[in-house]
């Protein structure tokens, strides 16, 4: 197994560090029980197979994505803000079979040199940043022109009662309970917005059957940075 790095440098966002003491303690259960329980191991394998070369993966959360990383790829660069997520980040990295730096950090202001990587993983988690548009732009300056974004989030429901539903959790309670997470915003128009050209994308719901959750509208996908 290849000798794992990870560092802890100071934060580089704006603003205060990201600390949701609560929520991270019960995403890192919940995240691992819907490995299995949920399938969510097939979907993290099939947002990242095929990746190779240098990545960056903002909001790693709690690591769960390291351990499905192709042994093509030969770094990872994992950007947590939240410190109780990172610590156990951290611990995942040394387990992965491919080197993974993990380095606090926010996806508004990425810790790292412009065009230099060759992929980028969001994985649930531009439902929570706090400026998506800056969190977009930010990855259009890392990545190399033509370097791939792979997706995998939830968002806003295709039907108008849903939708108001989300909306107005979304002003409420909602962020508050959950780690800033909103659950009406739309990735993928975001994603073009940024400036990515949209590649493949796949909607679903989760879970598939019985009643449909504020958060159950998913999309996985891939993208590709402009050129210019």
């Amino acid at each position: 197994m290849p000798k794992q790095r990870t560092r802890a440098s100071a934060p580089t966002a704006d603003g205060p560090a990201v600390h949701h003491p609560l929520f991270s303690r019960l995403y890192a259960r919940v995240s691992v029980q819907a490995e299995t329980r949920g399938g969510f191991a097939d979907l993290r394998r099939e947002l990242l197979h095929g990746l190779s070369g240098r990545a960056l993966e903002i909001g790693a959360g709690n690591g769960l994505n390291f351990a499905h990383y192709p042994r093509a790829v030969s770094e990872v660069v994992a950007v947590e803000p939240e410190r109780i997520l990172r610590r156990l980040a951290v611990e995942a990295a040394l387990r992965a079979e491919v080197p993974v730096d993990v380095v606090p950090g926010a996806a508004e202001a990425l810790p790292v040199k412009s065009e230099a990587f060759d992929a980028a993983v969001a994985c649930l988690v531009l439902c929570s940043v706090r400026d998506l548009h800056r969190s977009l732009a930010e990855l259009h300056r890392v990545l190399r022109p033509d370097a791939e974004l792979r997706f995998l989030e939830h968002g806003a429901a295709p039907g108008p009662g849903m939708a108001a539903v989300q909306r107005g959790l979304d002003r409420t309670v909602w962020p508050r309970l959950f780690g800033g997470c909103h659950t009406s915003r739309d990735p993928v128009a975001a994603i073009e917005a940024a400036g990515f050209r949209i590649v493949s994308q796949r909607r679903f719901r989760l879970p598939a059957r019985g009643p449909a959750l504020p958060t159950s509208y998913c999309v996985l996908g891939s993208a590709r940075r402009s050129l210019a």
